[in-house]
């Protein structure tokens, strides 16, 4: 839990020095890198952040920050693709702590479907791959567009048991739930019953995409940032951050949500990139006094944003 977090979280303002990394060098993170996971560890944040070379099969690498803004970056990445159900790319990391471990999941992509995978560690390098969570899921079904197959993408998991039972939100078009006792086995919610739907006219009209792992609140609450998008088609899409709400002790209802986003595209980074017009979000961290909330920028770098509780004068995202 953390003491003050309320509905909605921020007001976040974009770092004035973004992208706070970019591509480098020629090999596996020389063209692209974004979508990135956070943590804080031994008093720094760790990002495990998704990039790829010329051949766009992405790698997980990790990145460490003191003060959550400047990062040093390890030379090799910590998570690659091995398996078929990976063969071209380990993509869109989150992550969560619980007791000594680390719980990540990412998407499995082979060129054909995505499947929401988990892989654990107890040091953030060493990863045990435990496989795809969900096969034959396909979190586009109740959707007139989308993938017609086995298709499922980001997972969060919240790192305290309800009633018993560890919680899992998951979903690209829509968002869905799973439980599990064990942390590695979950039994999702029927694929007929999302929990989120996209806002047909809206700004989360196209689709609605979990974002990264909640905020517990001292009145009961679990607060998620969340990925909404509007396309006029496939590649013309505009990519913007909301929030939702449930209560704890119903946790798979949604009770509140913002009717405007938190972020949107705004500079050069934000709207040219391999996929323009995206601000995309997958890490949050309360570190040093503040809110730090970690996205991508149209595919192409990766970017902060900053809720300083003590600075702030409104309650109220913008």
């Amino acid at each position: 839990m953390s003491a003050g977090a309320s509905f909605p979280l921020g007001p976040f303002e974009p770092y004035p020095a973004n992208p706070i990394l970019r591509p480098r060098g020629d090999g596996w993170e020389s063209a692209n890198l974004y979508n990135p996971a956070a943590i804080v560890v031994d008093d720094e944040v760790v990002l495990l952040y998704r990039a790829h070379g010329v051949d766009k099969v992405s790698r997980i690498g990790l990145a460490r920050s003191s003060d959550g803004l400047t990062f040093e970056r390890e030379t090799d990445p910590v998570l690659v693709p091995e398996h078929p159900y990976e063969s071209l790319g380990c993509e869109d990391p989150r992550v969560s702590r619980i007791g000594g471990a680390y719980y990540l999941t990412y998407t499995g992509y082979d060129g054909e479907n995505a499947q929401l995978c988990l892989a654990t560690s107890t040091d953030l390098h060493d990863w045990v791959k435990h496989g795809p969570m969900f096969p034959g899921f396909n979190t586009w079904a109740n959707l007139p567009y989308g993938p017609d197959k086995p298709w499922s993408k980001a997972g969060v998991i919240y790192p305290e048991p309800i009633d018993g039972l560890y919680y899992l939100y998951f979903g690209e078009g829509e968002i869905f739930w799973a439980t599990s006792a064990d942390l590695v086995h979950w039994t999702p919610c029927d694929n007929a019953a999302p929990m989120y739907s996209p806002t047909p006219g809206s700004w989360d009209g196209t689709l609605v995409e979990i974002g990264a792992p909640p905020v517990a609140t001292d009145d009961g609450l679990l607060v998620f940032l969340m990925n909404n998008a509007r396309a006029a088609s496939p590649t013309e899409v505009d990519y913007r951050c909301g929030q939702f709400a449930i209560a704890q002790s119903n946790p798979t209802e949604v009770i509140a949500k913002l009717t405007v986003p938190w972020l949107e595209p705004q500079t050069f980074e934000d709207t040219h990139g391999m996929v323009s017009n995206v601000t995309f979000v997958e890490g949050l961290v309360e570190f040093g006094g503040r809110w730090l909330a970690y996205y991508g920028q149209s595919d192409t770098t990766l970017a902060v944003a900053v809720f300083d509780r003590a600075a702030a004068g409104s309650p109220r995202c913008r």
